[in-house]
């Protein structure tokens, strides 16, 4: 009687059943670190909002900041460069209609006040809490980032 070479039902189904234990163990880390990215960026895209609000204030002094994103936006193609769109953020930062969307968080410009614009408020919060994003993000003309742990735009604590 020969032999059959290959391998046998057993060892097929151990080798599966080791590749879905590892990918139990690493499928967590690799959501965790999603998460961690996601927020990192709503931070820096809030630090980009901020010293574009500080440029368009310096170069629109008679307007003071910008009372949306889209001000902060590029303009129409043809269209020059003006207190309306400014394009001092990128296409997906400075959209034409607020909020605007970004790696997992909406972001906004809140509570402009003043005429000329003297405050304003900016958040970015997850699309998805727990999923996109734990923490919603907050900043302002005084350029500290705070969060609200709980994901929305109840922000206390500052980040250190």
């Amino acid at each position: 009687m020969r032999r059959e070479s290959g391998f046998s039902l057993i060892e097929l189904l151990i080798v599966v059943a080791i590749i879905l234990v590892i990918a139990a163990m690493a499928i967590p880390n690799l959501i965790k670190s999603r998460l961690a990215a996601n927020e990192a960026s709503a931070v820096s895209s809030l630090r980009t909002i901020n010293t574009a609000q500080t440029t368009y204030s310096i170069t629109y002094p008679t307007f003071g900041y910008a009372d949306n994103l889209a001000k902060l936006g590029a303009p129409a193609p043809g269209t020059p460069v003006s207190q309306n769109n400014a394009a001092l953020l990128d296409w997906v930062l400075g959209c034409a209609t607020q909020p605007c969307q970004k790696s997992g968080y909406t972001f906004a410009i809140i509570n402009p006040s003043g005429n000329p614009v003297s405050a304003y408020g900016s958040t970015g919060v997850p699309v998805t809490p727990g999923t996109t994003g734990i923490r919603g993000f907050c900043g302002s003309q005084l350029t500290i980032i705070r969060y609200d742990p709980n994901g929305g735009s109840n922000c206390t604590t500052p980040i250190e």
